[in-house]
């Protein structure tokens, strides 16, 4: 089952306190990013944050469960409704995570052959 619109605006909405809030669908289900950092996946209508020390310190009794099988473990986050508490928990755990590196620009290829010298025959 993937997940619904709905849900993953809800989620997005109530995570927006903590910065520029987007996601994208990536595998039927979708992947919440704060200013650029992927730091979620939303999977079955459930909201997952990556663990980082900050989220361990800030919520201690947070289930830690795969997404999906086979992923490894992230916060499963069941209440979205308390929005103070997702601003400093989102917060904390995109302070922890990496700058996410550029991307590779693709080099243009000549579409049109190269003439060849009259040597080269």
């Amino acid at each position: 089952m993937s997940s619904s619109q709905e849900f993953v605006q809800y989620a997005a909405d109530q995570s927006s306190g903590a910065g520029r809030i987007t996601y994208r669908k990536m595998f039927g289900e979708y992947g919440m990013y704060c200013d650029g950092k992927i730091f979620a996946l939303i999977c079955d209508d459930q909201f997952f944050i990556k663990i980082t020390e900050a989220g361990r310190h800030l919520a201690p009794g947070l289930a830690e469960v795969p997404p999906y099988e086979g992923a490894k473990p992230y916060f499963l986050i069941e209440d979205l409704d308390d929005r103070d508490f997702l601003t400093e928990f989102i917060t904390a755990t995109c302070r922890e995570l990496p700058i996410p590196k550029p991307k590779n620009k693709r080099k243009k290829t000549d579409t049109v052959p190269k003439r060849r010298k009259r040597n080269d025959i």
